[in-house]
């Protein structure tokens, strides 16, 4: 099928990596992968982070004046040509999809939701347009796939049955950090020869963009984690891989100028990053208010067990006590605690890290794509239903 693809939040070339960026790619190349034609039909944002009414109110006009020129612009195209479905990649109160309803409506083709979630305590308040104008996307969608248990369980309050169909987390190059595993030793060697770093201690490692909010909290938390007395003493190297506006904030909170197990790689290209995941022993990352954690799936495919918060959509990724270990996200101590059980178990670590692996590799490009193609055709059945149901004249109106 052809497919319009739109992002309200970040479009996949959006000149700032993020996770969100990742995976609005990577849901491109599964539906290619499937052997439809994605196309990239926009990209407005309609992002309000603030909590600003007006602008929200700004934001949805220009939206839905976008919205009426993308309906003549693609109407006017050959039919052979026009798009025969609509996917909306993450919509939320902070950045609702004012152009995939208002479009896919006009052309009469099925509208579907990738990644979504609800947050009825937005209702009547700072965010209330976005709120309002993310539930109204939603039950206009023909199927919504949420992309964690958490809003599967939110969304199925709002939508009808056959309406929801989960999409798991998944990376489209998980063959590449497989194959960095296989090549664990010679990369660590390599490694500890560049950075100066023992090859006989443990390796933890901790991924993430380095930016005031969230990923600072993480950081705060990582920081707390390693002052800990179960963690203190103890002989590792942590490696950092990121980089970003707080930089300096994220070394203060790591004491990485003065403690020598801290090391700060910065931002790393992709084969480089599966390389230190590979050579690492450990993933650590709290994840706090984290919607899932990309790197935490790409550490478990090199065969990494991870000790993560337990936030979000994360025990979707890490299975507690096969994969990893969970804990509160903010609980420095009990981090702390899982790390140190892990580092005392290499046994146990080895078990976790073929497990890890393992269960990564189902979640590959491949799995992703079959489920993309069901949710076309489940989207594609109920649209057809649900305009047989609104027909003039129908005795079901």
């Amino acid at each position: 099928m052809r497919v319009a693809v739109y992002c309200p939040l970040k479009y996949p070339d959006h000149p700032v990596p993020s996770g969100d960026r990742r995976m609005a790619r990577q849901i491109m190349a599964a539906l290619a992968a499937g052997g439809h034609q994605p196309e990239l039909v926009c990209r407005f944002s309609s992002r309000d982070g603030r909590g600003n009414p007006e602008r929200q109110a700004r934001i949805m006009a220009a939206g839905l004046r976008l919205a009426r020129r993308l309906v003549a612009r693609l109407a006017a195209r050959p039919a052979a040509t026009r798009p025969e479905a609509w996917i909306t990649y993450h919509l939320y109160h902070k950045a609702p999809d004012h152009l995939g309803p208002q479009v896919a409506a006009a052309l009469d083709i099925p509208y579907l939701v990738v990644e979504a979630s609800d947050a009825p305590k937005r209702a009547g308040g700072a965010w209330d347009i976005g709120f309002q104008a993310a539930r109204a996307a939603l039950a206009a969608a023909d199927l919504v796939m949420p992309m964690t248990r958490l809003d599967a369980v939110c969304l199925s309050r709002l939508l009808p049955a056959g309406h929801i169909q989960g999409l798991t987390p998944f990376l489209d190059d998980s063959a590449r950090f497989a194959a960095a595993a296989q090549r664990r030793d010679a990369i660590r060697r390599d490694l500890a020869t560049a950075r100066g770093l023992d090859i006989t201690l443990p390796w933890l490692v901790a991924v993430g963009m380095m930016r005031i909010g969230d990923k600072l909290d993480s950081y705060r938390v990582i920081g707390r984690m390693l002052a800990d007395p179960a963690l203190a003493g103890r002989g590792f190297h942590l490696l950092v891989a990121g980089d970003g506006p707080a930089r300096a904030a994220v070394a203060a909170a790591l004491d990485a100028d003065r403690d020598h197990r801290v090391t700060l790689l910065g931002a790393l290209a992709p084969a480089a990053l599966a390389d230190v995941l590979a050579a690492a022993d450990i993933m650590v990352w709290p994840a706090v208010r984290e919607a899932y954690g990309m790197a935490l799936l790409e550490a478990q495919a090199a065969g990494l067990p991870v000790v993560a918060g337990r936030s979000g959509g994360v025990p979707d990724l890490v299975t507690d006590g096969v994969t990893g270990r969970l804990a509160a996200p903010e609980d420095a101590p009990a981090l702390a605690a899982a790390v140190a059980a892990l580092l005392d178990d290499p046994n146990g670590r080895e078990a976790m890290s073929r497990a890890a692996a393992d269960q990564a590799a189902r979640r590959d490009i491949t799995a992703a794509a079959a489920a993309l193609n069901e949710a076309l055709r489940l989207a594609t059945a109920n649209h057809r239903q649900r305009a047989t149901r609104h027909r003039p004249g129908n005795a079901m109106q």
